[in-house]
């Protein structure tokens, strides 16, 4: 029996076709199993906002005045008249010192001065009877009932009283330097507080002996809490973008919810690493490697209230200094923006009509976060923020565009 061809001619497409089925849903299960995806392009829209420019830095916080109490005088102390935390007032009477030594040595001194100007008086009855004295014999001298060399006497025994006169004159003023010096050291034996303020340690206890003569003893540490100093590290990268007058903002590490704001005094012309620098050394073996080794910050200097006594003494302030601030302005993520161009402009790609193209876009504030457009790009458009990538498993991943294969 012979095969009919037009039967195998007939079933030919209908083969082609079933072929073409399978390879598509080979190619359909495999791209499931494996999760390949072509990548995605992320993109964002141009909007209006506020962009602040801002230079970050660390600061401690401390009372606009600070004051360490210290004694003048050695001794015990007898004494203790404040607490820790205690508000005082100028003047208060904060310690006592053993004051035994004083009283004796201003007692000496008194003593020393009355001693003086009695030797003063003295003088003055011993100068009276001179002059006298020399009265008589110039009158006898006259009428030749005395000698030249007596007159003579007479009138010397005049000018060497006056003379002592004038050097117990200077010793009387002396003796009284000596007293006054001898009352304020009794005084310094009775320690006042010198500002108002808070008593915010209290270095020496009741009993305690301090020696003034070897070191300046602290007794007590003060401090006035209503405005409070913070002293920003400023690094030197931020540096020359930063100056006096510039507006502050700051928080701390207890409440950052909290914004205090202020403006900056000052800026201190050099770091406080200045103060080791090998040139002021006497040494010839000193490193001048010493302040190259470690980052530079400059201090800036601003003050701020505290009438609630919310911020405490050296506490961490978490500061901004606001270099620039655009409000209602056209925005674009920084993340769209290429590298920068030599004319200043940035390069950033735009999605129209389902085209990528790319424009030159001026920039104006930068928070690294969103930037200000200037120019180049009007509210509405969308620009690309990125690519996304396709998710694939480790192994078994095809390049997009190519052939499917093992069919």
């Amino acid at each position: 029996m012979s095969k009919n061809p037009k039967g195998r001619k007939s079933r030919l497409p209908l083969l082609i076709i079933a072929v073409i089925a399978l390879a598509a849903a080979g190619y359909t299960f495999r791209d499931r199993v494996t999760g390949e995806k072509a990548p995605a392009m992320m993109t964002a829209r141009v909007s209006t906002g506020t962009v602040e420019e801002t230079v970050l830095a660390t600061g401690t916080l401390k009372p606009s005045k600070l004051v360490a109490v210290g004694a003048q005088v050695s001794g015990r102390v007898t004494a203790l008249k404040v607490e820790l935390g205690q508000q005082v007032t100028k003047g208060d009477l904060i310690a006592e010192i053993d004051s035994v030594t004083q009283e004796n040595a201003l007692r000496t001194a008194k003593a020393s001065l009355a001693n003086v100007r009695a030797q003063r008086v003295e003088k003055e009855a011993s100068l009276l009877l001179a002059e006298q004295t020399l009265t008589r014999q110039k009158s006898m001298l006259a009428q030749k009932a005395v000698s030249q060399a007596d007159f003579e006497t007479a009138q010397a025994n005049v000018k060497t009283t006056r003379a002592q006169i004038e050097a117990l004159d200077a010793s009387i003023i002396e003796a009284e330097v000596a007293v006054s010096t001898a009352e304020a050291n009794l005084g310094y034996t009775q320690i006042t507080a010198p500002i108002d303020g808070t008593v915010l340690s209290v270095v020496t206890q009741e009993g305690q002996t301090v020696n003034a003569a070897q070191s300046a003893p602290t007794i007590v540490i003060m401090g006035q809490l209503d405005v409070m100093t913070v002293r920003a590290e400023i690094s030197e990268a931020d540096i020359v973008r930063v100056n006096a007058g510039q507006p502050i903002y700051f928080t701390i590490l207890s409440d950052p919810e909290r914004r205090y704001e202020a403006t900056l005094a000052s800026i201190e012309p050099a770091p406080e690493s200045i103060r080791s620098d090998s040139s002021f050394s006497t040494s010839t073996t000193s490193s001048s490697t010493s302040s190259t080794s470690s980052a530079i910050y400059y201090n800036g200097i601003f003050n701020v209230p505290n009438e609630d006594g919310r911020l405490r003494t050296y506490m961490t302030a978490q500061v901004h200094i606001v270099l620039g601030r655009a409000e209602d302005a056209l925005t674009v993520p920084a993340v769209a923006l290429g590298p920068r161009n030599a004319d200043g402009t940035y390069t950033v790609r735009v999605v129209e009509d389902d085209k990528i193209t790319t424009r030159q876009v001026e920039i104006g504030l930068n928070d690294k976060v969103i930037a200000e457009v200037r120019s180049g790009l009007q509210k509405g458009d969308k620009v690309v923020t990125g690519e996304g990538s396709a998710s694939a498993p480790a192994s078994g991943s095809r390049r997009m565009g190519g052939p499917p294969m093992g069919f």
